[in-house]
């Protein structure tokens, strides 16, 4: 009998002791992630609460025309698609804060679907959900078709993963984007955002992608969390670009990368977003005002310094910022890419990651 089995006791004993190492470590685990005490005071966060603004410049430069999705829903399981939120608040205060006014446009005009990441979200993020005058905009967006594109002097794709569907064959947007590159006007797009260039060429036919440098929300990024991405968009937007003659350029995944070739200035993913608006501000002849880092941007930078120079020089990096009382870094994010290389079979980045956000917790 299995009882009577001379090791049995002592495989049941390693059971037990195995499981409450892992429920120790689940716990220990948790206590690294901050709590929501203070997401309930960022959603209550308005314009007039960021410096930011308050520093900004009040000189009037010109219209950035910000473009999102119309459309909401994808594959055989009705997934939510639209614009992600991040993608469009954040370089709305940018431009801003550097004197740009900003419309939104979408295909259909009128109240375009959003995404939001509860995670993910920032005080930029939730003063623009409480911001009156662009939840208007947004709510009351522009049609494509209605776009009077020499009112503006750059125009913006805001990813999501509806710009998959409803950017790359419409007519109006191939236009502005043809008459903007001809014209040595500033093109930006981010994440999914460049699906909206896939299929303009200029006056001669030619692909405005061919030769230049180009980032989008890789293959690498998309397949990890949708298999069947290829199968729901009809095709993986890196894989596009590099056929349309783009030369690619990427970070690790879900790590900044902007591409900036002349005019046209493009971001691999969300965390792309502050430094593609901010070049998109310089392509536009302007020094970008001083912008306060955000937690998350540490976050990012922190993991970037890991993936470049290793744990050690990532930990000294960390120690000298969180020596500053002013500085913060996003644990959330940190924790995230933890699960990500655990996805990814990388066993020992996990536990890199790992350690560093434990050196991350606050000591209180």
């Amino acid at each position: 009998m299995l009882k009577n089995h001379p090791y049995i006791k002592w495989i049941l004993i390693a059971l037990l002791s195995l499981g409450g190492v892992v429920i120790a470590f689940g716990f220990w685990l948790f206590s690294l992630i901050p709590d929501d005490e203070d997401r309930s005071l960022l959603k209550t966060t308005k314009p007039e609460d960021l410096s930011y603004l308050a520093s900004g410049t009040k000189e009037k430069r010109g219209k950035i025309l910000a473009v999102v999705s119309s459309h909401e829903r994808m594959g055989p399981e009705n997934k939510k698609a639209g614009y992600e939120l991040t993608e469009l608040a954040r370089p709305y205060y940018v431009f801003q804060a550097n004197g740009f006014e900003v419309d939104v446009a979408s295909p259909l005009g009128g109240t375009p679907p959003k995404k939001l990441d509860g995670d993910d979200m920032g005080k930029y993020d939730y003063a623009f959900l409480n911001d009156f005058v662009a939840q208007q905009k947004v709510n009351q967006s522009i049609a494509m078709k209605d776009v009077k594109a020499d009112e503006y002097d750059a125009v913006y794709f805001v990813g999501g993963k509806g710009a998959m569907f409803d950017f790359p064959e419409n007519g109006y947007i191939q236009a502005i984007v043809s008459k903007f590159f001809q014209e040595g006007k500033v093109i930006g797009a981010v994440c999914h955002g460049p699906a909206a260039l896939i299929n303009v060429t200029d006056d001669e036919g030619r692909s405005i992608l061919d030769g230049k440098e180009v980032s989008c929300f890789t293959n690498d990024e998309e397949l990890l969390l949708l298999p069947n991405a290829k199968e729901i968009f009809g095709f993986l937007l890196e894989d596009k670009l590099v056929e349309r003659g783009g030369h690619f350029t990427k970070s690790p995944v879900y790590l900044q990368q902007i591409s900036h070739d002349g005019n046209l200035i493009t971001g691999q993913n969300p965390w792309s977003v502050w430094a593609l608006a901010e070049a998109m501000v310089r392509q536009l002849g302007y020094e970008p005002v001083t912008r306060p880092i955000t937690a998350q941007e540490n976050a990012i930078r922190l993991l970037s310094i890991y993936e470049s120079q290793g744990r050690a020089t990532a930990a000294v990096w960390l120690t000298s910022l969180l020596s500053d009382a002013e500085r913060e870094i996003d644990r959330n994010l940190l924790t995230m890419h933890i699960v990500v290389a655990a996805m990814q079979w990388d066993l020992l980045k996990s536990v890199d990651i790992l350690r560093l956000l434990a050196a991350a917790k606050p000591n209180r």
